[in-house]
């Protein structure tokens, strides 16, 4: 839920992620020993039923996460290739994914458009000219998030400067801003 409610790109759970499709691999298996037995009884079948429902909730659960990491990569592609910290969120396939996609993309930008323009504006650098939106899609940190917190977390600083103090059980909205570090640090969940 972090992952998808977070307008930027939080750090990979590999760990996690392969324990837990090393753990999906062990119980299908063990499921389809089960299903092939002859001597399992028409209550086994009924809890295998059960078992393969929850299998394939939980690998729903992980297809979403890895679509939504995707889905990321893809949207700030050139963003990723430029920033350091956010290549260290991610994994390493992940990053070689992103830096190829960018590359794709500009290549791909260059000949169906940049080529047919003035040598002047025939580039992807972002030249920081006043009034104009940046070539770089970034996320934006300051989207508003629903955030519940998990435990007593410190004061928070808001942009207008007043203080957020968040309690444990609490439920409030602010930008993610605020509270990407909470999140981060799994002090907070998105909801």
């Amino acid at each position: 839920m972090n992952e998808r409610n977070a307008p930027d790109i939080l750090p990979a759970q590999e760990h996690l992620l392969n324990h837990l499709l090393d753990h999906l691999r062990r119980q299908s298996d063990a499921v389809q020993l089960l299903r092939v037995d002859p001597s399992t009884s028409e209550e086994e079948h009924l809890r295998i039923m059960l078992v393969q429902t929850e299998i394939e909730r939980v690998k729903f659960m992980v297809n979403s996460y890895v679509r939504t990491r995707l889905f990321k990569i893809e949207k700030y592609a050139r963003y990723i290739s430029t920033n350091a910290d956010i290549q260290t969120r991610l994994t390493a396939a992940e990053r070689d994914y992103a830096l190829r996609y960018a590359k794709i993309a500009d290549k791909h930008l260059f000949a169906s458009v940049l080529q047919s323009l003035p040598e002047s504006q025939a580039h992807l650098d972002d030249e920081e000219i006043a009034f104009m939106p940046s070539m770089i899609t970034q996320p934006n940190l300051s989207r508003p998030v629903f955030v519940h917190a998990l435990e007593d977390c410190p004061p928070a600083h808001l942009p207008d400067g007043t203080v957020l103090n968040v309690k444990k059980g609490d439920i409030t909205i602010t930008h993610y801003s605020v509270v990407q570090n909470f999140v981060t640090r799994g002090e907070t969940e998105l909801v």
